[in-house]
């Protein structure tokens, strides 16, 4: 039987320390929450490993070093209200919920939303609300964020998403398919949006994102 305690100690030992993660609350959680509970149960023995985990055709869990490090990139407040956009069965959810005030959790599919509530209420976690809508559109009836974490990699930058952000909001993704794809953070200074990348990075394209098909002759 695989020891998940030690396997989360591997986890941030092995993967998240080592890429400068140094924050206590993040660390912490990482620690603590138990990735195992949010993959199939088929796939919680590779739940730690370094790498994607999907969870179904369609959504995946970021790899350990990827999300650690964008979560804290994040500076994420206790006072603050986040967005976890395509945030699937709750794991970035249940990150941000040991640090921030509240957070929204949206998916575009019932299903998956209802999957998420039930663990994220299985796990205590009270300031998490798990909603349903279109990804790109975000969640206008908790606006305005502090922070919006996006579980995927975009091919367009998600204007939806910005208009969402308060002032001085910040929001993370990766842009770019494949391995040319590259860790974001955007950030709202008034009313203007402004970006720095922040590493190399890829994953599972959100299909909400994806650019259009270019018209040929």
């Amino acid at each position: 039987m695989i020891d998940f305690a030690q396997a989360r100690r591997m986890m941030v030992d092995g993967q998240v320390r080592p890429t400068d993660v140094t924050d206590r609350d993040l660390l912490a959680a990482l620690l603590e929450l138990p990735r195992e509970r949010f993959v199939p149960a088929e796939l919680a023995g590779v739940a730690y490993l370094d790498r994607d985990v999907a969870i179904d055709p369609k959504r995946a869990i970021l790899k350990p070093m990827v999300l650690a490090r964008m979560i804290q990139a994040a500076q994420v407040g206790r006072a603050e209200r986040a967005l976890d956009v395509a945030g699937g069965t709750g794991y970035s959810a249940a990150i941000l919920a040991r640090l921030a005030a509240s957070v929204a959790t949206l998916e575009d599919d019932a299903t998956r939303t209802g999957r998420c509530g039930e663990i994220l209420k299985g796990l205590g976690l009270a300031n998490v609300t798990a909603v349903t809508g279109p990804l790109d559109a975000g969640w206008p009836a908790g606006a305005p964020y502090d922070v919006i974490l996006v579980n995927g990699a975009v091919e367009v930058e998600p204007h939806g998403l910005f208009a969402q952000l308060n002032d001085g909001g910040r929001l993370i993704c990766i842009f770019g398919a494949g391995p040319d794809g590259k860790a974001m953070l955007y950030r709202k200074d008034r009313g203007e949006i402004g970006s720095r990348t922040l590493f190399d990075a890829s994953a599972p394209v959100l299909r909400s994102f994806t650019r259009a098909p270019a018209f040929t002759f």
